[in-house]
């Protein structure tokens, strides 16, 4: 049995789109918003809701196109602008005024979607972000950086639609077998249950092609190797303002996949930033490494959020 027991209910959000949805912890609490990351699901959090939901209000859905979730048809449901509305209609619809958003990985890449959407709008008084990095910098980095470079080159493969009947024989497995050549980490790290689950919910077809549509329908142009490293001009990267909100950035150095060149310069987007960094971990910090992620949360949020 998985543990602990995070039990989902169905919302209704007002595009219509419904989302299977964690709500643990009093509802008059503060109120925190977790978004988890590719491939996994709300359970990515589950250390911290654990840790957290006597003190806020922890919601943690499975996003559109994961699990149970809807998952319309087309890459073009899919873009950030939908996934980044979906937080806030889901907040309006359990009657969240205002919330802390916490994501990790393309959860994380959401995240700061939201945090600037909630930095005009005044919603979001606080971001927290774990593996996952500023747009801005990473546009420049897969240009500049050889190792992130070759680290990325796994988007190519996933936005390549010749290789969907590899989803079609084999699931989401088939996908991450070629687009990941091996590479795979933390296998040894997770729990025997939870791991179980994971590769049951890969099975679904429809999901692993919901969840790559996230990647097909991303802005962001992965060079090939062979290219020039330099940015072009009609690559520049996209023209956002400082992040001024109070954002805590936890990054496993270990991660294999995001280098932590990441955090070179992310200073002067993020000026009112707290950096934790966690030596010795992997991708998948919120699980692999739940107690230095739970010090930090607890550190950066205090009593109140």
């Amino acid at each position: 049995m998985l543990q602990p027991v995070l039990p989902q209910k169905r919302v209704t959000l007002a595009n219509g789109i419904e989302l299977d949805v964690v709500d643990e912890g009093p509802r008059a609490a503060p109120a925190l918003i977790f978004l988890h990351g590719f491939p996994e699901s709300h359970r990515t959090w589950r250390h911290q809701i654990a840790h957290l939901s006597g003190r806020f209000r922890c919601v943690a859905p499975d996003q559109r196109g994961y699990r149970g979730s809807s998952k319309p048809a087309g890459v073009d449901a899919y873009t950030p602008d939908k996934l980044i509305g979906d937080v806030f209609l889901l907040a309006d619809a359990l009657g969240i005024d205002k919330f802390t958003v916490i994501g990790h990985d393309w959860g994380g890449a959401i995240a700061w979607g939201v945090a600037y959407t909630g930095q005009m709008n005044g919603r979001v008084p606080r971001a927290v972000i774990a593996n996952a990095p500023h747009p801005v910098g990473f546009s420049r980095l897969v240009w500049l950086n050889r190792h992130q470079r070759q680290s990325s080159q796994y988007m190519r493969v996933f936005r390549d639609t010749a290789n969907d009947q590899l989803i079609r024989d084999f699931g989401l497995v088939g996908m991450l077998a070629k687009g990941f050549e091996g590479r795979l980490e933390t296998e040894d790290k997770m729990e025997p249950a939870e791991r179980a689950q994971l590769l049951k919910d890969w099975e679904d077809r429809d999901a692993a092609l919901a969840m790559i549509n996230w990647y097909r329908a991303s802005p962001l142009y992965v060079p090939e190797m062979d290219e020039p490293y330099e940015i072009p001009a009609d690559r520049a990267p996209p023209a956002l303002p400082p992040l001024t909100l109070p954002t805590l950035v936890i990054w496993a150095l270990e991660d294999v996949a995001l280098p932590p060149e990441n955090l070179d310069g992310l200073e002067e987007l993020v000026p009112n930033m707290t950096l934790v960094r966690v030596p010795d971990c992997g991708h998948f910090v919120p699980w692999e490494a739940p107690e230095a992620v739970n010090a930090a949360l607890d550190a950066f949020l205090g009593n109140d959020a």
